[in-house]
């Protein structure tokens, strides 16, 4: 359910008030600038796709039922946005071996810092699916069905950007040690 207030600034939004389109755009640009930064990993672009999302939140405001929150629905259109912007990279599919589906811990001297470094680092459609899925919080249904690929092709992605994630970490002299 929205808030009285949400509701007032949409309606004021679709009769073309510039002041209530300028707080809806501070209200989340910060939010949805990490967003799109996560995916793209360029901060220009990043800039790019938040206008240009934003440009279709005003232009589809109408559309928006409030079942969900509007934050919610800005981010997906984020999401789109950012994913159209690096659709034509290649996906990698080369998977190395697995861990025999033991879960892998790390030193606790790492900090969000350094892995968000390395996220940054992962080629670009591995970064997507991760960032979608294991920050963002989406399904591989989700991701696949805006990514136009399969949800076979999203897990495959995952598992690549983990395991480059694991190794890179390793390099820096992370140790890991088997769970259990």
């Amino acid at each position: 359910m929205l808030k009285s207030e949400e509701k007032r600034l949409i309606k004021n939004c679709l009769r073309q008030d510039r002041m209530a389109q300028r707080m809806l755009y501070e209200k989340y640009k910060t939010a949805m600038f990490t967003c799109a930064y996560r995916i793209c990993n360029d901060q220009e672009l990043a800039q790019d796709i938040l206008q240009e999302a934003f440009i279709n939140v005003f232009k589809y405001l109408k559309s928006f039922k409030g079942q969900g929150t509007l934050g919610s629905w800005i981010k997906t259109i984020v999401v789109r946005t950012a994913i159209k912007e690096v659709k034509g990279l290649h996906l990698h599919v080369e998977v190395s071996e697995t861990n025999g589906g033991q879960e892998l811990c790390f030193d606790d001297t790492l900090t969000g810092q350094l892995l968000h470094e390395l996220v940054k680092s992962l080629p670009n459609k591995s970064r997507v699916v991760f960032t979608l899925i294991e920050i963002e919080g989406y399904a591989h249904k989700e991701v696949a069905e805006m990514m136009g690929v399969s949800t076979g092709t999203t897990k495959s992605q995952l598992h690549y950007a983990k395991q480059m994630l694991k190794k890179k970490l390793e390099l820096r002299g992370y140790e890991k040690r088997k769970r259990g």
